[in-house]
């Protein structure tokens, strides 16, 4: 099956992500199936796809009748066998938890058409774990969408162990079609791409918690300047528990080194978990948090950052999870608004300055995951 030969999309969860990957695809064309298993759940969808709708509209990015034509292509429903019954690419966007999407994922075997493609729109848990409750490995592929998934442009295609070639470039020719950037992750690997280069950069927050200093303020006034928002800010805004959760999630399938600090776990003990409660690291309780940049410390600077990514970036190319380099950029730069991905900016920063960064880390949090790799350091050498 190509591209051309998919009329029919099935999109199974009506919540933030799946009511903005609907969106995305009935923008790109496609009649398009929703499920959730209560109709307020589907409601919820619906309403949230008109809200992004009404502001393409108001942007002059859509008009009136394109509107009107692609929700003619949605149809809703509570039933799994209804919404997937003719359709040719499935996308599953519920909570990430294993068991909870390999029930789905077995019902999505039983009751699909035997050619259609099973996508999980996982953003950690291995496809080939999702996969094994099917009879169609060959069939199954990671389908990584970003939030907003009607805004952002990066999807990664996930290969899971028996992912078929077709599979991959079907899943990879669709989100062209609907004007995303796919990156192809050629390994089942935690993280992927994107959430793995990012997540020792979460490490080493934990870890300036544990010590006390800098304080979050001191350290996002030093990276404030030039980030539209600063690490601790930025994981005020996501949520303190998704960290946590993260973190433990990496220290189970990567390493135990990424086991949150106490000082981090304390934040999601005390219910302070950000935004979403009014108070975090910052007070958010009128509005967004106002940093003093003249409290800016001088021991981290983006340099440090950089260096964290392009490390674990090395470690993508020396596992084989990205074909190169540059689609590891490609996915960087797609997936967190970067004009550039760390490979670049290790070639225009100067990979033995990162190199020296690094290894001022590394003595400050002796981690194996702080360890420059051996691809970082042959890199280093040659420039």
């Amino acid at each position: 099956m190509k591209a051309e030969d998919v009329k029919k999309i099935a999109v199974i969860g009506a919540g933030d992500m799946g009511h903005g990957i609907t969106a995305a695809f009935l923008m790109g064309g496609f009649a398009v199936a929703m499920r959730d298993i209560e109709q307020e759940y589907v409601d919820r969808g619906v309403a949230g796809i008109k809200r992004s709708f009404d502001r393409f509209k108001s942007r002059g990015k859509l008009s009136e009748e394109a509107c009107a034509d692609a929700l003619a292509r949605l149809s809703t429903t509570v039933d799994l066998a209804e919404a997937v019954k003719e359709a040719d690419f499935v996308i599953e966007a519920i909570p990430e938890k294993l068991e909870l999407k390999q029930s789905v994922f077995a019902d999505l075997d039983k009751h699909a058409p035997e050619k259609a493609i099973l996508a999980t729109n996982t953003s950690n848990i291995s496809v080939t774990d999702i996969a094994s409750a099917t009879k169609r490995a060959d069939r199954v592929i990671g389908y990584h969408f970003f939030n907003p998934a009607v805004l952002m442009k990066l999807v990664e295609v996930i290969r899971g162990d028996q992912s078929s070639d077709e599979s991959i470039q079907l899943g990879y020719d669709l989100a062209k079609k609907i004007g995303k950037v796919p990156v192809v992750v050629q390994k089942d690997s935690p993280g992927f791409i994107y959430n793995r280069v990012n997540e020792p950069t979460l490490l080493l927050l934990s870890k300036i918690l544990e010590t006390g200093s800098p304080t979050p303020e001191e350290f996002d006034a030093a990276f404030k300047p030039i980030m539209p928002m600063a690490p601790f800010e930025l994981m005020d805004y996501v949520g303190i528990d998704i960290a946590v959760h993260g973190l433990n999630y990496f220290a189970d399938v990567v390493s135990e080194e990424y086991k949150p600090s106490p000082a981090l776990e304390a934040y999601l003990e005390s219910g302070n978990l950000g935004k979403k409660t009014g108070k975090g690291f910052y007070d958010w309780s009128e509005g967004r948090p106002q940093i003093d940049l003249s409290k800016a410390t001088t021991e981290y600077d983006p340099n440090h950052l950089v260096a964290l990514q392009l490390n674990e970036a090395t470690k993508l190319l020396e596992e084989g999870v990205a074909e190169d380099a540059a689609q590891i950029d490609l996915a960087m730069a797609s997936g967190g608004g970067a004009p550039i991905g760390p490979f670049a900016l290790g070639e225009g920063i100067g990979y033995s300055v990162l190199l020296e960064k690094l290894e001022e880390i590394h003595k400050k949090f002796p981690l194996d995951i702080f360890k420059a790799t051996k691809t970082f350091k042959d890199k280093a050498a040659g420039s």
